[in-house]
């Protein structure tokens, strides 16, 4: 008995990850053409600097292809996409620490008329009134927590890895935002 192969578009995204790790060159363009423009709107979120999310892009599919090998998937209780994601948000924080540690802060970050970033945008315009005062005037770490997990719809372990803080601290963190939320609402 045969079995029959099926083409790339009919496999789910952990299927395909299976097959870039052998070499598949098919499997992983039809993964980046499915997932590329889901995680180009997610990392712009993220980043309002098009040269980063391009970097990040490009880090993350070159990652994918070398590493997909050490995909663990569903005997992990993860999906392709979710280690998609974490691989994307660690290039992120990279990204940004190799731009803090090499580069000066650009003037126009320090005038008042600068264009605030996509993801104060994205805020704004998802949170507005007392709700989003209250969010904005939240300490950095605590927004970013309640963000990722409310806004974003991101578990604790995904908030955890794509800000590379430990889940107890998510959890805390995500806590100490609703406690200090409720306080500005009351």
């Amino acid at each position: 008995m045969r079995s029959v192969r099926k083409a790339p578009g009919e496999l789910d995204e952990e299927r395909l990850v299976r097959l870039v790790a052998k070499g598949d060159r098919a499997s992983f363009e039809e993964l980046y053409r499915r997932t590329s423009p889901w995680l180009a709107v997610r990392l712009r979120r993220r980043c309002a600097d098009e040269q980063i999310v391009a970097e990040v892009m490009q880090e993350t599919y070159l990652a994918v292809w070398r590493a997909a090998g050490a995909f663990a998937g569903t005997a992990v209780g993860g999906t392709a996409v979710g280690w998609l994601w974490t691989i994307a948000a660690r290039r992120l924080v990279d990204a940004f620490r190799r731009r803090a540690h090499h580069a000066e802060p650009p003037t126009a970050a320090a005038l008042p008329d600068a264009a605030p970033a996509a993801e104060e945008e994205a805020l704004a315009a998802t949170v507005c009134g007392d709700v989003g005062d209250a969010l904005r005037r939240l300490a950095p770490e605590l927004r970013q927590v309640l963000q990722a997990m409310v806004l974003d719809g991101l578990s604790v372990r995904e908030t955890a890895a794509l800000l590379g803080l430990p889940e107890g601290t998510v959890k805390t963190r995500a806590r100490r935002a609703r406690i200090a939320m409720r306080k500005a609402l009351a």
